[in-house]
């Protein structure tokens, strides 16, 4: 094992990478390079096209298909960085590994399409090289730069089982000034509340933690036949203002919609039906499939509910609004916690948390609910203002 295997592979699956292109795969496809076991061969399970074989396999290249003189996929780093090494497996291809290969890699802007990348300026990290069959292929890259593709190049044909593109990650700093609070996680509280349709899997899943493992733990709608397209409308867990959104079409590949905008309201601005009270966070933007798509959110108006427009139909793995609360939501939030704790556990959190004695306690957590910030300053009055203060800041609320 050489030393770059230690880092991170930053065209992983679970960061976001992708096979996004590639100019064949008759007999075995792309997306197997980038899956994060390692390859497995079960001898005699013949498809239509043949033997299955758990990797990306081209066809024979012959004149009459062929459209230059080697093959090639195009992956998207999951996390874009400075590659240290790449590691070339053709594991259980013996009479069908290429004879070469070679390792391509550029940095581009937003979510490029297949043909967009192809014009790119490409950096040489792995010069033309011998394969052997079934063997594990170790290429140190000593290039300095950051990239967020790579090109697999193979000499002139074959069939290459896994891909690593080990490095060090290079985070794009626009995307580190919001928190890492999502408005919208089902763990915080957020909730799809209306969606235009259901029929594959439940709306709800795209507000669902962690990574999407497959296509199901997605929302998927049935294919629109008019000219209308299908939207969610979700409720934030509170008040607040989001910085950057993710949408992510991972695992929809067939299936994914062109393009998607995101709206969002004030609550107390307006009905959830009032069209005039919804303004845009994400205007109308093309979706590429499979990819996880972040967007930095310039809009400052404050948001409780979001509509996301998906054109026409399709499939959405996840959803990710991250923000801040406002004040008012924060307190909102903090407030309706501790009105719905059982009063045993509300006076442990007042005497842990606070400082308060026990009858102190017991007695404001008897006096909720409060409803809002006017009713725990009432319920505050005579307090020690040590303790009241903590429990303002434990709660979020401002000082009256």
């Amino acid at each position: 094992m050489t030393d770059f295997t230690l880092l991170p592979d930053l065209a992983a699956r679970a960061l976001g990478g992708g096979v996004i292109a590639a100019n064949d795969e008759f007999f075995a496809e792309k997306e197997n390079l980038l899956r994060p076991a390692a390859a497995v061969f079960q001898p005699h399970t013949f498809g239509h096209k043949g033997q299955i074989m758990d990797g990306w396999e081209t066809r024979r290249r012959r004149p009459e298909f062929e459209d230059g003189d080697h093959d090639w996929a195009i992956v998207r780093l999951g996390t874009p960085g400075v590659v240290r090494g790449v590691v070339v497996d053709t594991a259980h291809f013996t009479g069908n590994y290429p004879e070469h290969c070679s390792v391509e890699a550029c940095a581009v802007e937003g979510h490029p399409t297949p043909e967009e990348i192809a014009g790119a300026e490409w950096v040489s990290l792995v010069p033309k090289s011998a394969l052997r069959g079934d063997s594990e292929h170790h290429f140190a890259v000593d290039v300095e730069q950051r990239f967020t593709h790579v090109r697999l190049n193979i000499h002139p044909d074959g069939g290459v089982a896994r891909l690593r593109v080990h490095g060090t990650v290079v985070p794009d700093p626009r995307f580190l000034t919001a928190t890492a609070f999502d408005l919208a996680a089902v763990e915080n509280g957020g909730q799809v509340v209306d969606a235009s349709n259901r029929f594959y899997s439940p709306p709800n899943n795209v507000l669902a933690p962690g990574l999407p493992r497959v296509m199901g733990d997605g929302w998927e709608t049935s294919r629109r036949r008019d000219d209308g397209n299908d939207w969610i409308v979700a409720q934030l867990a509170t008040r607040g203002r989001i910085t950057h959104a993710t949408i992510d079409t991972s695992y929809f590949i067939g299936n994914s919609p062109g393009s998607a905008r995101l709206q969002g309201i004030d609550a107390g601005a307006g009905d959830l039906d009032a069209p005039d009270a919804w303004f845009d966070l994400l205007p109308r933007t093309r979706l590429q499939r499979d990819t996880p798509h972040r967007f930095r959110v310039t809009t400052t108006q404050p948001v409780t509910h979001i509509r996301l427009d998906i054109h026409p139909d399709g499939g959405l793995a996840r959803l990710r609004l991250f923000g801040s609360p406002t004040p008012d939501g924060l307190a909102a939030l903090g407030l309706r916690w501790f009105d719905l704790l059982p009063a045993d556990q509300a006076s442990a959190i007042l005497t842990a948390e606070c400082g308060a004695p026990a009858d102190r306690a017991r007695e404001l957590a008897a006096a909720r609910p409060f409803s809002d910030e006017a009713g725990l300053h009432k319920a505050l009055e005579g307090a020690d203002s040590l303790i009241a203060a903590r429990v303002r800041s434990l709660l979020g609320v401002n000082p009256s």
